[in-house]
């Protein structure tokens, strides 16, 4: 079984991440996760923050000279703000005293950011957080609400890609399809794992230029009105062999953890396996994959309308996943709420923010992803090792009988 968690808020001194239930033998370095964090602040569209942010990687147990140990993984993300933050954020009690103005030029700023936050933005959690914890601001709420969570998750992502490729040849890759009113062309290609540095490189990571310089307008026009926008991010998943997840409860369905995971991220609002809401548009007749046999007798699915997924198993096609994210709700042009505080009316607070945040979306979406197969595959085919866990994958798909043998994408 896998288990993962994460723990830290966006201003304080590190985001913290564990992992368990991975196999021994997973070659991993802090370079491999710095990495993949680096991919999470690209993007056109994103916020001041993303220009000065460095994530100090730290392996605090689970790995030896760049490979797994078996035992829990756990690593740390510093942040490299945290000087800014050392007063409002401390975890012991500070002195009213620390706040008080004095000769310092920064002083002004560290009131600033200990002012109390009474007035929650719409679309965030802080109302409803400060009604459920008890709090009466809105501080204590964000800090852990905000996206920067999703930094202690991209991390965890790249150990569990890694694991996938040297254990079972599986490859993942994300892609933007859609910022705003800005999309991809329909029948434009889907991205290969080969395609990632290619999309990195790209201001929006799509995969055509008709679509980047749609998304890059639609990102240009909401900066100038002072707005936000959201999107659609695609994720697939080439080589997984057939079987992974379950018919038999509805917790252990593939699709269904998919979605979990996906819906799991901060703004994500909709999900979608294959072509997801269009099958629901279409008859049965045009909804399903029809299979035939190749010249050697493997089967072969002749589309991939279900996504690579049938009955809430993996059926070796390539799988792919859809995510949309709702405009950010820290808006520029900042918008109407309320004040805690008193009853006059009062617009939401605005701090820095990113005008699009979906390229970015895209690389947490393949890392909960590569979670989720990575548990699936642990459950599936077991073994305390990776060349162990490699034998029990090739011997499972050596004793599907000769007949029932599918092309694996």
């Amino acid at each position: 079984m896998l288990r993962w968690l994460t723990a830290g808020e966006s201003h304080g001194q590190a985001l913290v991440a564990t992992l368990e239930g991975l196999p021994a033998g997973v070659e991993v370095t802090t370079s491999d996760v710095a990495g993949a964090l680096a991919r999470r602040r690209l993007g056109y569209g994103r916020g001041a923050r993303m220009k000065f942010e460095q994530d100090q990687v730290t392996f605090l147990g689970g790995v030896r000279h760049g490979s797994t140990l078996g035992s829990p993984l756990a690593v740390m993300i510093g942040n490299t703000e945290w000087p800014k933050w050392e007063t409002v954020m401390s975890a012991d009690p500070v002195d009213a005293a620390a706040f008080a103005a004095s000769d310092d030029v920064n002083a002004e700023k560290e009131i600033a950011r200990n002012r109390p936050l009474t007035r929650p933005r719409p679309g965030h959690a802080d109302l409803v957080g400060m009604q459920k914890y008890g709090f009466d601001e809105a501080r204590p709420v964000l800090e852990r609400a905000s996206a920067r969570e999703t930094a202690a998750r991209v991390a965890l992502g790249e150990v569990a890609e890694r694991f996938l490729e040297q254990a079972y040849g599986i490859r993942l890759v994300a892609h933007t399809v859609a910022i705003g009113e800005g999309e991809a062309p329909a029948d434009g290609p889907l991205p290969t794992p080969d395609d990632t540095a290619t999309l990195d490189a790209n201001p929006v990571r799509a995969m055509t230029r008709e679509g980047t310089d749609a998304m890059v307008a639609e990102i240009e026009a909401a900066k100038k009105d002072g707005d936000t926008l959201g999107g659609v991010v695609e994720v697939l998943a080439y080589g997984l062999p057939p079987g992974l997840g379950s018919h038999v409860h509805w917790d252990r369905r593939l699709d269904a953890r998919l979605a979990g995971v996906l819906m799991g991220i901060q703004a994500i609002k909709g999900v979608e396996v294959g072509d997801g809401f269009t099958t629901a548009r279409r008859r049965g007749s045009a909804a399903h994959d029809e299979m035939e046999r190749d010249g050697d007798g493997v089967i072969h699915r002749r589309t991939g309308r279900a996504g690579g997924t049938e009955g809430g198993m993996s059926t070796g096609d390539v799988l792919r996943v859809r995510a949309a994210m709702k405009p950010i709700s820290t808006v520029p042009r900042a918008l109407e709420t309320v004040d805690v505080t008193g009853s006059d009316p009062a617009t939401a607070i605005h701090q820095r923010s990113d005008v699009c945040a979906v390229p970015a979306a895209g690389v947490v979406a393949q890392a909960m992803v590569a979670l989720v197969l990575a548990e699936a595959c642990v459950e599936k085919f077991g073994g305390d090792s990776v060349a162990e866990t490699a034998r029990n994958h090739r011997a499972y798909l050596d004793s599907i009988p000769e007949l029932m043998r599918t092309w694996q994408g």
